[in-house]
Formats: structure tokens, C-alpha cells, sequence
């Protein structure tokens, strides 16, 4: 082999003797199996130099074999292993080396079908890895469409389009980490992906734009409402534009809204011409009543005077005194607006008791009245004559049986004769 390469160990020459030989010419030769084959030549070196050589060449085979063992155990990757074995399988099939061919050969038969097994594996493993991956990708798309199926009128946009970021970035993390996808899933769920995306900012664009739209036309409403009520600020026709200003708000709340800073400010220059008004008419109203408040003491004093006629005892007197005091009242003018309510219901009160006082008297005297309850009590004594004369007679008949029908009968009569005479004579009292 021309060069002195490194040499096996001892122990590596020592057992190989047991597998093969040098001959005084450097020639080494292998045994397997009882067949002898020739490895090769070492020149210009002892037999014991030319067979470390041989053996040191099965020793570099041996491990990587036992490498690769070791690596099958571990569960590393099998795609490179194949090479290696049949790179060592080649070495023993040309007898290049000296030691156990025949062990190395099984171990190598052994490791092939090893291999087998794991790159089987390795294959299921990655598709079944591609499979979650293609499953978490397909989740991502399916919740981009959900978002992007929402109904505009309800999405809330925010909300929805933080979600649609996020999964976009979602998206982008998994393609550079998760692993690749064939290329026909990743184009068909890039498709979908897009679409959801383009679908969902064209509901955006056309809420929004439609939003806009809206806000204008309850601007352009509300400032028109707003112009009326700054024109109707300094009115001083006080219940007249107050009912106007009752109109105006009943249309406010009518009108479209717009977005809800600029509705505030609408509303609040609103609401400004509204209380000019309503704060000048209240400050009217105290500069009237304080013109107003003597009027309150006289009229106070005609109440005191008022109900010194209840209750009415003289109905000609009271009704005299009664259109005294109205006369005056009149006269003294308005009160203020805090005490009118009260004062008027007081004196009405008063009003009232003269008018039942003068109606019962009216009835009292009335004619036609006390011709019909003189009627009424006429025909009941006639009924009680009549009573009496069928009781009397049935007595001389001896009809005790008719007697003690017509005694209950006869009783019940006179009740009702003298009720009905107390009725009248309370009434005409």
C-alpha cells in the first residue's frame, strides 16, 4: 500500500490473527467461513505491521457500524444511515479488511433492517406532522372567514379587526416555523386566507363609508334643529316658544345620531339655546313675581275673610259676602306663580260650599220634588190601607193560615212607610 499508515492497536492485531494472517511478502490475507481471501499487500513492513494495518481498517468499519447502532437506538434520523451501511457493506464484501466479517456482515444485515423500520417511521411521523400542520394552518383560515362573515351591521369593528391581525400573524409565524405544506394546500389556503381578509375589508370600508354617510346627514339635521333653537333663544313670548322648544326636542330625539363626539357637541350647542331661553324666562318670571307678591298678601287676607263664611249658616248673607270677596279678588290681581295654584283652590273651596248650600235649598223648596215624594208616600199608605182591610178579613173569616202571611207583609209596609217619611223630612230640612 506504499505508506506507513497508523497501525491498530495490540489488541486489535491480536484478534484479528484469528481471522486472518501476513505472509513474509506483506501479503494479508482474511478468512470467512472457512474461504481465505487475499485483503491486499503492505510492503516493506513486518507481517505483524501489515496485518495492524488490515485490522485497523476493520476497526474504523466496526465503529462506524457500532455509530450507527447507537444512532438506530437513539431514534436519529435514517435518511444518511443507508449510505453508510453500504459503504461498509462493500469493505466486507471485498475482503478488505481483517476481523469477524461474517459479525459485521449480520450486524450490517441487522442495521439494514433497522433502518427500514425507522425511516417507515420517519415517514409517518412527517406526514403525520404535516397533517397538524395543514390542520392548524386550516384552522387559521376558518377563523379568518368566520370574522370575515360576520354581518357588518353587528361586527364590532375594533374587536374584529385585532382579530384579523392577529391571525395574520398567526399565518406568517407558522409559515416561517411550522414547517412547509405541499404546494398545492399552502396556494389553495393562501386563497382562502386572502379572500377572508379582502372580503372582511370590504365590509369595513362599506360600513364605514356608510357610517360616514350617516353621521353627515344627523349633522346636517341636528344643526338645522339647532339654527331653529338658537333663533328662538331670545324670544320672550314665554309659553308660546316653550311649546316650539318642546317640538324641537321631540325632533331631536327623532333624527338620525351622529358619531357620539360629534353628536355631544351637537347637543351641547343644542342644549345652550335652550337654557338662554329658559334661564331668561325664568328670571322674568322672578322679576314678575316679585312685582306680584303684594297682590299675595291681599289676597291672603280675602281667603281669612272667605272662610269665615263656611259653614254656611245664612245662604243669603254668605252668598252677598261670597261676591264681596270675588270682587276684590279680581281686583288684587295675579299672585305669584308659586302660590297661584293654592290660593285659587282655596277660594274655590270656599265657592263650593256656598253653591251646595244654595242646591240644597233648591231642592228643598222645589215643587216638583215635593209633589213626587208626596206621591210616593200616598201611594205606599193607600197599599198599607189595602194590606190592612185583606188582613182584617181574613180574621172575621178565620183564615189563620192567610192571617199569618199577611202579618209579616202588613209589618213590612209600615217599616217601609216610615223609612221613607224620614227620607223626606231629612231631605226638606
Amino acid at each position: 500500500e506504499g505508506t506507513h499508515a497508523a497501525l491498530a492497536p495490540a489488541d486489535s492485531v491480536e484478534r484479528a490473527r484469528a481471522f486472518g494472517r501476513a505472509d513474509e511478502n506483506g501479503t494479508v490475507y482474511v478468512s470467512v467461513q472457512g474461504t481465505e481471501y487475499a485483503c491486499g499487500q503492505f510492503p516493506d513492513a513486518t507481517p505483524d505491521e501489515a496485518l495492524a494495518y488490515f485490522a485497523r481498517k476493520f476497526d474504523d468499519a466496526e465503529a462506524q457500524v457500532a455509530l450507527l447502532e447507537q444512532r438506530i437506538a437513539a431514534k436519529a434520523p435514517a435518511g444518511d444511515m443507508r449510505k453508510t451501511v453500504d459503504h461498509v457493506r462493500e469493505q466486507v464484501d471485498a475482503h478488505t479488511m481483517v476481523g469477524d466479517l461474517t459479525d459485521l456482515s449480520t450486524r450490517l444485515d441487522t442495521l439494514e433492517d433497522a433502518i427500514k423500520v425507522a425511516l417507515n417511521r420517519e415517514r409517518e411521523e412527517t406526514k403525520a406532522a404535516k397533517a397538524q400542520q395543514l390542520a392548524h394552518r386550516t384552522a387559521i383560515v376558518e377563523a379568518a372567514e368566520e370574522v370575515a362573515a360576520q354581518d357588518p351591521a353587528k361586527t364590532q369593528w375594533k374587536h374584529s379587526s385585532a382579530r384579523m391581525a392577529e391571525l395574520f400573524s398567526q399565518w406568517q409565524d407558522h409559515q416561517r416555523s411550522g414547517g412547509r405544506l405541499s404546494k398545492s394546500d399552502e396556494d389553495a389556503l393562501w386563497k382562502r386566507f386572502r379572500k377572508a381578509r379582502t372580503t372582511f375589508d370590504r365590509h369595513r370600508k362599506a360600513f364605514f363609508s356608510s357610517l360616514d354617510e350617516t353621521n353627515a346627514k344627523a349633522k346636517r339635521v341636528k344643526e338645522g334643529l339647532i339654527k331653529e333653537a338658537e333663533a328662538l333663544s331670545s324670544s320672550t313670548e314665554w309659553g308660546e316658544t316653550a311649546g316650539k322648544y318642546r317640538e324641537l326636542m321631540d325632533r331631536w330625539k327623532e333624527a338620525p345620531r351622529a358619531s357620539r363626539k360629534e353628536d355631544d357637541a351637537l347637543w351641547a350647542r343644542f342644549r345652550a339655546a335652550q337654557d338662554a331661553f329658559f334661564s331668561a324666562r325664568t328670571a322674568a318670571n322672578e322679576r314678575i313675581d316679585q312685582e306680584y307678591a303684594g297682590n299675595l298678601t291681599v289676597k291672603e287676607q280675602l281667603l281669612a275673610e272667605a272662610k269665615q263664611i263656611l259653614p254656611v249658616k245664612d245662604l243669603d248673607a254668605a252668598k252677598k259676602q261670597l261676591a264681596s270677596v270675588q270682587q276684590r279678588w279680581e281686583e288684587a290681581g295675579k299672585v305669584p306663580r308659586a302660590h297661584m295654584r293654592r290660593v285659587e283652590n282655596e277660594l274655590r273651596a270656599v265657592e263650593d260650599a256656598v253653591k251646595k248650600a244654595e242646591d240644597d235649598r233648591w231642592r228643598r223648596t222645589d215643587p216638583e220634588t215635593k209633589a213626587r215624594s208626596n206621591s210616593m208616600l200616598s201611594q205606599l199608605e193607600n197599599k198599607i190601607a189595602d194590606q190592612r182591610a185583606a188582613l182584617e178579613a181574613a180574621r172575621a173569616a178565620g183564615f189563620a193560615d192567610v192571617v199569618a202571611e199577611l202579618g209579616p207583609k202588613n209589618r213590612a209596609l209600615l217599616a217601609e212607610r216610615d223609612d221613607l217619611q224620614a227620607k223626606i223630612d231629612e231631605y226638606h230640612r
